[in-house]
């Protein structure tokens, strides 16, 4: 079993069937057998109460309802097709973000971290934040972060756990960041929340996976489950460069993926 569930349209294209088409017709070609599609929450007018800065509010554009309506026209013709959803996890936030949740069947919901306060880390924009800031500070607020994501129970699984190094930026000390890596997994084992591992990193300047490997086999040992992922923006993005994803899985001693539907999760062998 092979999945794809971190999956954007949006930036690229439409919300429509005959573009969610071209989705599924490459995750075919790329033997992935569960696709699902999870636009960001921030571009629904919804979210406003959990995530509301300036650059957000510029990309805010899209009405739930027309996304709502895609999933029942999929539906409709007998595609298959998983909705999703990736949050931004914002601390202090759980119970807008519970309400958000709980008002749509998704079948997963992906709890990502890509804000510290009004910092956007992962964006390009923000680059230059990394050369002013305490990188160990900074690794800790992250951390922070996945941690109390994990213990929000909020989530099925975490997006791209270590994007803070998305830009190759990282604290010298080998120990601090196994530090990070255990608290992140004791919490995401403790609360049942999955990782993905995503190919997504080989498209960015770090140019390697999210997780790093260490981080990965830590979760492994803590009993923290799996989905595969390609963080895809577009169709040419699915199933990026699974067979490296796959290796660094089964490397670690993973043999199952995590499958969702409604909300409950079942596994599955890893091929």
């Amino acid at each position: 079993m092979r999945t794809d569930y971190h999956v954007h349209m949006a930036e690229t294209g439409n919300l429509e069937v005959d573009y969610l088409k071209t989705y599924i017709e490459k995750a075919k070609a790329e033997g992935i057998q569960e696709l699902g599609i999870s636009e960001h929450a921030y571009f629904f007018q919804e979210t406003r109460p959990i995530l509301s800065n300036p650059w957000v509010e510029n990309r805010r554009t899209l009405d739930f309802s027309t996304y709502q309506n895609m999933f029942d026209q999929a539906k409709k013709e007998g595609l298959t097709i998983k909705m999703g959803i990736e949050m931004d996890y914002m601390p202090g936030k759980e119970k807008e973000m519970e309400a958000f949740i709980s008002e749509h069947p998704f079948d997963y919901v992906i709890g990502s971290v890509h804000w510290i306060d009004e910092w956007g880390i992962d964006l390009a924009t923000f680059r230059e934040e990394y050369e002013k800031r305490d990188l160990y500070e900074v690794y800790r607020q992250y951390f922070d972060r996945v941690v109390t994501l994990a213990e929000s129970g909020l989530f099925d699984f975490v997006g791209h756990i270590d994007v803070i190094k998305v830009f190759g930026y990282r604290p010298d000390d080998q120990e601090f960041l196994r530090e990070q890596y255990k608290r992140a997994a004791e919490a995401l084992a403790s609360t049942g929340t999955c990782i993905e591992i995503s190919t997504a990193g080989l498209r960015k300047p770090v140019g390697e996976m999210y997780p790093d490997p260490e981080l990965l086999q830590i979760c492994k040992d803590a009993g923290v489950g799996i989905v595969l992922c390609s963080d895809a923006h577009k169709p040419d993005h699915v199933g990026h460069r699974y067979e490296e994803a796959v290796e660094l899985a089964k490397s670690a001693g993973y043999e199952e993926v995590h499958v969702f539907t409604n909300r409950e999760a079942s596994v599955h062998p890893l091929k």
